[in-house]
């Protein structure tokens, strides 16, 4: 197979989950169908209007032109803050304002149409040149979403020995540099031999592009070893698919060097799982109880607790839910709060931790909705003077996630505690251990 045929191939897999096919010399400036002015066009700005305008029939004309011009101009040198800027655009919409009724008013200009996947413009194009300050370049096959070039896929030739999965990857590379506006746009980045493929973020080397080995969620490489291409469009770039993932899956974090990191399956259909049996869970004469999900160490288990808590404090069954996130040690306590603290773009929360005991039913007790709470599992231990742990909140739609808890997390059966020196004065008490503290502080989260 050469690389035009797997190119072609690919285009048909793209085909057959929805995309409509487009010939990049067709629809360039000098084509028969022009839709750029020129090959430093990334953006096919013509169908962004489009689709702003078909999103957003409340708007002004004006300020729908407003936010068409804030994507086209990001107005940031630096790439990777360029992308961030714009995926924050693409998920919470573009800022705008415009007099109505005699006043001022602030509005949101959508980009995509999150729940109508059909609502949203499907394009797969391929050899599309794009003219850079020195070179004029053509990947192989961009996605665009609403004229805006979400997905890069570089293929290279399955007959070259040579040709693998390295050289794609600097081959992207060398696009970054020579090709840099196209990039602003990007949310994921494709890398393909024929046999092998892996998907990664702007800011990943090449050991952080990695295999999408399912396309429903359960069953691991379904179309064989050889098909890792075909699994990889299928499983992730399936529209409904790509909106779930674009939407909740790719984050940024900042602690002073920017990156860029986007979930893998495992987490992806860990958190789509989840988030339906909490949501079952915390209904009325739900089970209360969400599940576990297990990880391997180096797997991601920070990222899966990210985006979960984003997708539960986003999902509208919910109702602006407080998530309670419980260690059972200050480090892990302190060690996950700080990747939750870098992640505030998806989480659209500051996270707070919870330094006491009195600090934490200060926190909980009677909080109406919202927020984001880290505390270790030894803070609900009830006082000196209690028997039990007090209610905090009797409310359903809080969510306690626990992360290595394992060990603090059982105890619901009272046992007799004998002090020997006090049994002659009647003191042996019974005690429950911290899951019972929990479950009397939270009884119906």
């Amino acid at each position: 197979m050469t690389e035009d045929q797997l190119e072609q191939e690919a285009l048909g897999w793209l085909g057959e989950l929805g995309y409509q096919h487009l010939y990049g010399p067709d629809i360039a400036h000098d084509g028969d169908n022009p839709e750029r002015e020129s090959y430093r066009d990334v953006v096919l700005a013509m169908r962004l209007r489009a689709a702003v305008a078909r999103l957003n029939p409340g708007v002004p004309l004006a300020a729908r032109e407003d936010a068409v011009r804030q994507v086209l101009e990001l107005g940031v040198p630096v790439q990777l803050s360029a992308n961030r800027l714009f995926h924050r655009l693409l998920v919470s919409g573009v800022p705008v304002q415009y007099q109505k009724d005699g006043e001022t008013r602030g509005d949101f200009v959508r980009l995509i149409d999150w729940a109508d996947v059909k609502a949203n413009e499907w394009l797969a194009i391929n050899q599309f040149s794009i003219q850079g300050p020195k070179h004029t370049r053509r990947p192989d096959i961009i996605l665009f979403v609403n004229g805006l070039p979400l997905v890069l896929v570089e293929l290279k030739n399955p007959a070259d020995v040579n040709a693998d999965l390295v050289k794609a990857f600097d081959q992207i590379q060398t696009y970054k540099e020579q090709i840099p506006d196209v990039f602003q746009y990007n949310e994921i980045l494709i890398i393909s031999d024929g046999s092998e493929a892996r998907m990664g973020s702007l800011s990943a080397d090449i050991e952080r592009f990695a295999r999408w080995r399912t396309i429903d969620g359960v069953n691991l490489d379904p179309l064989g070893q050889f098909s890792e291409l075909e699994t990889l469009m299928r499983g992730v770039l399936a529209p409904e698919m790509l909106l779930d993932y674009l939407r909740y899956f790719v984050l940024f974090e900042d602690d002073g060097r920017l990156v860029k990191k986007i979930a893998g399956y495992h987490q992806f259909h860990a958190v789509r799982a989840a988030i339906n049996q909490v949501v079952d869970a915390s209904r009325p004469g739900g089970s209360h109880k969400g599940g576990v999900v297990w990880h391997t160490q180096g797997s991601g288990k920070s990222i899966t607790m990210t985006c979960f808590a984003a997708r539960v404090m986003q999902a509208s069954q919910m109702e602006n839910p407080t998530i309670v996130v419980i260690t059972d040690r200050n480090d892990l306590d302190g060690q996950l709060f700080g990747v939750f603290s870098l992640s505030q773009d998806l989480l659209r929360e500051q996270p707070v931790q919870v330094a006491t005991r009195g600090d934490l039913r200060e926190k909980l007790s009677n909080r109406p909705s919202g927020g984001i709470v880290f505390a270790t599992i030894q803070k609900f231990m009830p006082g000196e003077d209690e028997d039990s742990f007090p209610v905090l909140s009797t409310r359903s739609n809080i969510v306690v996630i626990a992360d290595e808890a394992h060990r603090t997390q059982y105890g619901f059966n009272a046992e007799l505690k004998v002090d020997t020196l006090k049994v002659a004065e009647g003191q042996a008490r019974y005690q429950v251990g911290y899951a019972q503290h929990l479950r009397d502080a939270l009884p119906n989260a």
